[in-house]
């Protein structure tokens, strides 16, 4: 009886939709023969053959069977409450647990009118279900991010301590036999690399401690950690790892570089292996790198449109060296990748030094130097310039005779691009001074500096309005006075951005210019005269306003704010 009423239902959902205006007869017909032919529902075929959208179809339904529509995007899902119903369960079922309710759980699915799902939910919950209209496209990005994979990854850590125990046999040989995809230490290590990439971690650290594993995951430069009490596993995923890599397993007293490649949730990522012998074992950290997205470009980085003009404007001078200056992990190699890509033309000859080569971009040679070789930046420099380059990227600057040569290359026709670990762009160039570098050879080839850095963006599905403080009114006074009177917003945590508020990072930017009065104070050697000149360009914005118009914009948070003003404030 219930099929029957079921199958009746489902029949005029096409029907219902024509009666609407959603869709025409001969669409409904043509979707009815598409859903012979498949096997799939109504509802599916017609959204897959784009006769109507899934918000439109899924309303029309609600008001059918009189369910509530929930849009989970907007709606705030709290992850214990979603975890009453196992994963396999929410999985299996294509439903969500919304909200417990004194009639009955509220449970979103995708299809509400399955009654024999309903059913078992039921006695799953042993409590009424109360169904709801859900987008499936939205529920399984949801479920990730609810779920994760660390009850998965504790249960195959358990597995795996389960057969380290079972006998005395050498870890080593289990790493080195372990290709089959169905071996506990290759499923944990792909479990823990489908996680970092369902949550956009950017390192994985892998920490053995005496009696526990740590396993941490860097997302949005932020730590987040899983605590796990098999300890003896610690060898065998170092070992795993290093045969990937095409390291020495035997060699556990010096730290170790490889890397390797993968392919996680149809995304492939270049990994960075680092190995490091600590206390308790070897310590382990991965850089994810995912190469199936592609290079960013300038467009991408979300670069303020004037600023973006003038640094196109100056990578796009036939000579001069302009550089890009932050903290580790502030976004320069991206922005430098950006430029390359612009300037990636059939007419340019482009050569890189790079330690390691992070990106492999087509048409230019690209060289990783090895210092244990003695390839160090100054020797590929002094190399390139004999290989006709028309542009020439340098990781670093991280030695005089690098800088040298790189400026000089820079005065002799070529466009040279650089990085360089200052605090901000007006203290760079006295950064290359006290490097050792003449003056006037600064002075001639510097065009320009970048500084930058990154700050969070704030949640769009949890981000809500927020009243500065006294404290923080008081910064802001000391700001921009009228910064006061502009709205600010926060995050305030959901099931989208893992319960931080956050949800990716973007770039501050603050380009200083070289102009005649800058150059005049850079040949005098006068380092105060220099910061007079620069602040006093018609063109320069810190970068902590920079950050205020962010925040202004409901980009970012004041918290994000004053952490940047802050690291600014520390490095003088």
């Amino acid at each position: 009886m219930n099929n029957k009423a079921d199958a009746q239902k489902k029949v005029r959902i096409g029907d219902l939709l024509v009666e609407k205006g959603f869709i025409t007869d001969a669409q409904l017909m043509d979707a009815l023969a598409e859903q012979k032919r498949t096997g799939k529902k109504i509802g599916k075929v017609l959204t897959d053959l784009e006769f109507v959208s899934e918000e439109a179809l899924l309303t029309c339904l609600s008001d059918y069977f009189h369910y509530p529509y929930v849009d989970l995007n907007r709606y705030r899902v709290v992850a214990d409450v979603v975890r009453i119903l196992p994963e396999t369960y929410a999985r299996r079922y294509r439903c969500i647990v919304l909200a417990e309710q004194p009639d009955g759980v509220l449970v979103g699915m995708s299809d509400p009118t399955d009654l024999m799902v309903i059913d078992d939910l039921q006695r799953q919950l042993k409590r009424p279900v109360l169904p709801a209209f859900i987008s499936e496209e939205n529920l399984l990005p949801t479920l990730d991010s609810i779920y994760r994979r660390q009850d998965e990854i504790a249960s195959i850590a358990g597995e795996l301590e389960g057969e380290l125990s079972e006998s005395d046999f050498d870890i080593t040989e289990l790493a080195s036999s372990s290709d089959s995809s169905e071996a506990p230490v290759v499923r944990l290590l792909q479990s823990i690399f489908e996680d970092a990439v369902q949550v956009k971690a950017s390192d994985i650290h892998i920490e053995p401690e005496e009696s526990q594993l740590r396993i941490r995951m860097r997302i949005d430069g932020d730590l987040q950690e899983q605590v796990m009490k098999e300890r003896r596993i610690a060898s065998a995923l170092v070992s795993r790892l290093k045969i990937m890599s095409g390291l020495d397993i035997s060699e556990k007293r010096i730290p170790q570089d490889g890397r390797f490649n993968i392919r996680v949730k149809n995304k492939s990522i270049d990994v960075r292996l680092s190995t490091m012998p600590v206390q308790f074992g070897e310590s382990v950290v991965m850089r994810l790198l995912d190469q199936s997205g592609g290079i960013l470009d300038l467009d991408s980085l979300g670069m303020p449109k004037d600023i973006q003009e003038r640094f196109k404007y100056l990578i796009e001078r036939p000579h001069g060296m302009v550089l890009v200056t932050g903290p580790t992990g502030s976004g320069k190699t991206t922005t430098l990748y950006g430029a390359l890509t612009l300037l990636n033309t059939t007419e340019r000859k482009i050569i890189t030094a790079e330690d390691p080569i992070e990106y492999r971009l087509p048409r230019i040679n690209q060289v990783q130097v090895n210092p244990k070789v003695g390839l160090e930046f100054s020797t590929v420099l002094r190399a390139a310039l004999r290989q006709d380059p028309d542009v020439i990227l340098v990781g670093e600057m991280r030695d005089h005779e690098t800088a040298e040569i790189g400026l000089r290359a820079a005065m002799t026709g070529h466009m040279v691009l650089s990085t360089l670990h200052t605090n901000d762009s007006v203290s760079t160039a006295m950064r290359l001074l006290d490097m050792g570098i003449d003056n006037y050879l600064v002075a001639s080839s510097l065009r320009a500096v970048m500084a930058q850095r990154l700050v969070k963006r704030l949640c769009d599905h949890c981000q809500e309005s927020y009243d500065a403080d006294d404290q923080e009114r008081s910064w802001l006074m000391s700001m921009d006075e009228d910064s006061l009177l502009a709205s600010y917003k926060k995050g305030r945590g959901c099931h989208q951005c893992n319960n931080t508020g956050y949800s990716g990072r973007i770039g501050i930017y603050e380009l200083l210019e070289m102009d005649e009065a800058m150059i005049a104070a850079l040949r005098r050697n006068s380092a105060d005269d220099f910061a007079a000149a620069a602040k006093a360009h018609p063109r320069f914005r810190p970068l902590a306003l920079c950050a205020l118009d962010y925040a202004r914009a409901g980009i970012t948070s004041l918290d994000e704010v004053f952490r940047v003003s802050a690291s600014l404030g520390d490095g003088g």
